[in-house]
């Protein structure tokens, strides 16, 4: 049975204009044609409309991203709150005018206007991995510690401000790629996550849901086998399984009770980027082994690494079929 394969195009748009990620991530003319590029060379789906996906909202809020090395993803180092107090008087921002969300959401619309038979769409992130930028990561990891419930009320006010974001980007005619990769285990506990992030999260899928009119997609990384349970309770149609987890047990477990949730198992981004073909192969039959016995599985490469060659995105597709 032949797998679809999908890889996922972020901040590797930016190699196919000879352009680092910081470059490409801030200037509209060189994000439309990484984007056109990449869809041109690997006709992937989705198309998803950026480079450091998980910044959009934390600048738009006010955060600053920092330039990093070289070829390096950019990044918010000093977070935008240095208390919690200040975390929960947060405002809601404006997607039509406040920090990249705009040029995105325009080259976007570009991006489909060129290229009919894409899927384009806008990264929306959810409410945890928000917070991890604006708090940082060890002031967010003693909130938790510390305060849960004040976090699981600073994450219900940030998936509530999604909302409007979801409705530009409708507005707009194109849908969302929901991400929510920093919630996942090892950053919180199968307890916490329940206890903390849930709530948060099936709030904004829900908006997310009832905004677009479909089920939006989950998209976790980490050990979510530990939380697989949960996810799928937030009645999402589509999930990833990456090689942080016990993927046969990620992929059994789905099959058995959610058979129509999608799931685009990962391979290791480390194997998709090397310039051994052997290892690929195996690391694609490896995929295909444990995914023999679920027809609604996917073959993806995680965030495919800006290094990737994109011969190598060629070799997999055509091995695949």
């Amino acid at each position: 049975m032949k797998i679809p394969f999908t890889p996922a195009v972020y901040e590797h748009a930016a190699r196919l204009v000879n352009r680092s990620p910081w470059e490409a991530s801030r200037d509209p003319d060189l994000l439309f044609a990484g984007h056109r590029a990449a869809f041109l060379a690997y006709h992937h789906t989705p198309v998803v409309v950026g480079i450091d996906i998980y910044n959009l909202e934390a600048e738009a809020y006010g955060a600053t991203i920092s330039v990093p090395h070289g070829n390096g993803i950019p990044a918010v180092h000093e977070p935008l709150f240095p208390t919690l107090e200040e975390a929960l008087q947060i405002k809601p921002f404006d997607p039509q005018k406040d920090g990249r969300i705009p040029m995105v959401i325009e080259v976007a619309k570009r991006l489909a206007a060129e290229l009919p038979d894409a899927d384009v769409r806008i990264p929306v992130a959810g409410p945890f991995s928000i917070a991890f930028n604006l708090r940082g990561i060890n002031n967010l990891c003693e909130d938790v510690a510390l305060r849960p419930r004040d976090v699981a009320q600073f994450l219900m006010t940030l998936a509530e401000n999604q909302a409007a974001f979801c409705r530009a980007v409708v507005d707009a005619g194109l849908d969302v790629a929901f991400f929510e990769s920093a919630a996942a285990p090892p950053m919180l506990s199968p307890g916490q996550f329940r206890a903390i992030e849930l709530p948060a999260l099936k709030r904004i899928i829900s908006l997310a849901e009832t905004i677009v009119h479909h089920p939006v997609p989950c998209i976790m990384g980490g050990d979510t086998v530990l939380i697989l349970d949960d996810i799928l309770s937030t009645g999402t149609g589509f999930m990833v399984c990456n090689v942080e987890t016990d993927q046969k047990a990620f992929v059994e477990k789905a099959r058995q009770t959610h058979p129509h949730v999608k799931i685009r198992v990962n391979m290791d981004p480390t194997v998709v980027a090397c310039n051994e073909p052997d290892r690929i192969y195996r690391e694609i039959d490896r995929i295909l082994a444990l995914t023999k016995d679920h027809p609604n599985c996917l073959l993806g490469t995680g965030c495919l690494p800006y290094e990737t060659p994109p011969e190598n995105v060629r070799l997999i597709k055509e091995y695949v079929s």
